[in-house]
């Protein structure tokens, strides 16, 4: 086992939750720490040698969030820092010229779009393991919508209204219950219709999908 494959770190909490990574973890003896938060990447450089970084999920409203300076000293001290997902994305695209890694969907919205909010990808979750999602991302929903525009179900110009009628709520207030009675307001005798397209609401979970890609093509791998 190479050295590259026993010294994997990922942060993550929520966006972990319904991934079946179990079997690829074991495989790539990959360590899974809790969502990241500021001073979690100075105890791993007093701790550890270098090695691989993965930065998805992080703590932001009850402490400080992972810090620019610690990811520098990370970098600075030869560590592969990736980012994706969630807080991932948010440092991997304000870092990216100082040599984190971004990867995923996710990240190429902070990339591609100058209107993508960091509060997009943010969500509430439980406190401790297993870090279950309390609310839903906007980048969820998003995605959600647009499968009901191009079922016919709502019209351009009442996606629109909702996406920005959604921005306007605090994260956490964004779950699938209140959209859901928001889609209701405008299409009340297309509900079936709407419900089926909850049933399996995890297609729409990008933030977990790009997790998903990233501990298959295991992209660290290849920057060594």
């Amino acid at each position: 086992m190479s050295e590259s494959k026993s010294n994997c770190l990922i942060f993550a909490g929520p966006t972990l939750s319904g991934v079946s990574t179990a079997e690829a973890l074991k495989q790539e003896r990959i360590k899974v720490l809790p969502p990241v938060k500021r001073g979690d990447v100075d105890k791993l450089l007093s701790s550890r040698r270098p090695g691989i970084m993965a930065l998805v999920d992080g703590q932001f409203q009850q402490c400080l969030s992972v810090g620019h300076a610690e990811i520098r000293s990370a970098l600075d001290a030869g560590w592969q820092v990736w980012g994706l997902s969630s807080m991932g994305a948010i440092r991997a695209y304000e870092m990216r010229e100082m040599g984190v890694k971004g990867f995923g969907k996710v990240y190429k919205c902070f990339c591609d779009r100058v209107d993508f909010r960091d509060d997009e990808v943010a969500l509430l979750h439980e406190s401790g393991p297993p870090y279950r999602s309390l609310s839903e991302p906007l980048v969820h929903i998003r995605l959600w919508l647009k499968e009901l525009r191009r079922l016919g179900l709502i019209k351009q110009r009442e996606e629109k209204h909702l996406v920005q009628s959604l921005m306007n709520l605090w994260f956490g207030e964004r779950t699938l219950e209140r959209v859901r009675s928001m889609v209701q307001g405008i299409v009340s005798k297309k509900m079936r219709q709407v419900d089926a397209t909850l049933v399996d609401f995890d297609r729409f979970r990008l933030k977990s999908h790009d997790l998903r890609l990233f501990l298959h093509q295991r992209p660290w791998l290849q920057n060594q």
